[in-house]
């Protein structure tokens, strides 16, 4: 046993949960094996912010009743952490925004609920950039989480926290929630898995505005596992996944089983280039590499077709819709603002580009592209709720301005695909690099497993780092 807890920071939630079901491990020693590693590492970190370390022992302590009496729990005893917005009960969920601080939900989010029945030990909660609105982890309640491959530089954000978890090996799967890079950004900086899922599949019932607020028709977020593996994440979607609340009593999720079950059955459209948003060099030559790859193992790979739909206008959409929010739910925001009508030409533009990538995966089954437009980068002094008017960002040797670099992120998150992030590099200077596989709405499965054969076939691998200076 002893030999096992020497390996535990390493392991994967599918290993763990395989070692409990065998009995080769109690849940229970998971649980203090977890926590020991987040007291002894998280201090210079600050990734689990919250911390429920008494009600997980007893969790897994059930876990251990429960499978001793024969249950077969997917998750059984994985101890896991989850972002702060995600409610759990007794819990603050606060969004990293001071006048929430004292708001504490009485009952767990429907993912919560879904992890806990699978068998998962939820040791607590991980920062988040304030208001969800940035891409450092910074709130005036918990403070700045640093990147534990070298805490100058930012974790990522909204999910910052999450990816620093992971990343540093205190636990090995994490629930974090997306739709402008905020688990795909925090997983490529970190250098770990994270997947934007197809938006509607992962229930957000009580994840939303402090206060018990839900947000609407799952238009504007998604959630998603993060993990060190490829297949962890497989094994956590299919918990996550499935319709909740008035949706189950009649709807079934029965995603779609991967396109391809080798690298050389995969037509790869590789995106290097955007209008509006620049690219470290670094981070292209690493795309470049991959795909140089996977034309070696057999797979297509195009970089032109007349099917993709414009990225400039899509980014014009996100800027649109934007505006229209802004200004319409401001009554103090300057003229002209956004009219219910503004509103309603959004949603429709935003289903006409969800139609031509419909069309453009006909033809192509993945694509790879950035998650942002440079590694992990130093830290900015300011804690901004709605960042990026002034900064800049040196992007190959020229100050860029930071706002526009958001564009590669929301190549996926307007039309609402799937998209899973995955570490393919290191910069020169040591720094993770990570791509993102995006694909066709609900075919999660086929990116989740494009990126595991990718791992397989190259030596691609998340690797546990030591919190650097």
């Amino acid at each position: 046993m002893q030999q096992s807890k020497a390996a535990l920071a390493g392991a994967s939630a599918t290993d763990l949960a395989a070692a409990v079901r065998g009995k080769a491990v109690s849940a229970l020693e998971l649980a203090d094996a977890a926590i020991a590693r987040i007291e002894a590492l998280d201090g210079p970190i600050n990734a689990v912010v919250v911390r429920d370390f008494d009600r997980a022992r007893d969790q897994a302590r059930v876990v251990d009743r429960a499978v001793a009496q024969g249950a077969d729990l997917p998750l059984a005893g994985v101890p896991m952490t989850v972002k702060e917005v995600f409610n759990i009960a007794g819990l603050p969920t606060t969004f990293g925004l001071a006048f929430a601080k004292d708001y504490m939900p009485g009952a767990d989010a429907a993912a919560v609920r879904r992890l806990k029945a699978a068998g998962a030990v939820i040791l607590g909660k991980t920062n988040v950039a304030a208001g969800l609105a940035d891409y450092q982890s910074d709130n005036p309640i918990y403070g700045r989480t640093h990147n534990p491959h070298d805490l100058s530089r930012s974790a990522g954000g909204s999910s910052g926290g999450s990816a620093a978890a992971l990343a540093a090996g205190m636990v090995p799967l994490e629930l974090g929630g997306d739709a402008g890079g905020s688990i795909r950004i925090p997983a490529a900086f970190c250098g770990v898995y994270g997947h934007l899922s197809s938006f509607g599949i992962i229930s957000l019932e009580g994840h939303g505005p402090p206060g018990g607020g839900v947000i609407v028709g799952q238009a504007w977020a998604a959630a998603g596992p993060m993990a060190r593996t490829a297949g962890d994440l497989d094994l956590a979607l299919r918990v996550l996944a499935g319709p909740e609340g008035r949706m189950a009593a009649s709807y079934r999720l029965a995603l779609s089983p991967p396109r391809h079950d080798r690298l050389s059955g995969y037509r790869v459209f590789v995106l290097t280039e955007h209008p509006t948003a620049s690219l470290d060099d670094e981070i292209a030559a690493a795309i470049d590499d991959l795909a140089g790859k996977l034309e070696a193992a057999g797979a297509s790979v195009s970089r032109r077709s007349d099917l993709l739909p414009s990225l400039a206008d899509s980014q014009a959409l996100v800027e649109k819709f934007a505006w229209t929010y802004r200004t319409g739910m401001n009554p103090e925001a300057p003229e002209p603002k956004g009219t219910v009508k503004d509103y309603y030409d959004c949603l429709t533009a935003q289903e006409l580009l969800r139609r031509q990538w419909d069309r453009f995966f006909g033809a192509f089954d993945v694509v790879i592209a950035p998650c942002y437009a440079t590694p992990a980068f130093p830290q900015f002094a300011e804690s901004d709720p709605w960042p990026g008017h002034n900064r800049t960002l040196p992007i190959n040797g020229v100050e860029t301005p930071f706002a526009p670099q958001s564009a590669w992120p929301l190549i996926a998150g307007m039309p609402h695909l799937p998209a899973t992030a995955a570490p393919i590099g290191r910069t020169r200077s040591g720094l993770p690099i990570g791509a993102q596989f995006i694909g066709p709405f609900l075919e999660d499965l086929t990116t989740i497993a494009f990126a595991g054969q990718i791992s397989e076939a190259f030596g691609l691998t998340a690797e546990i780092a030591g919190a650097g200076g």
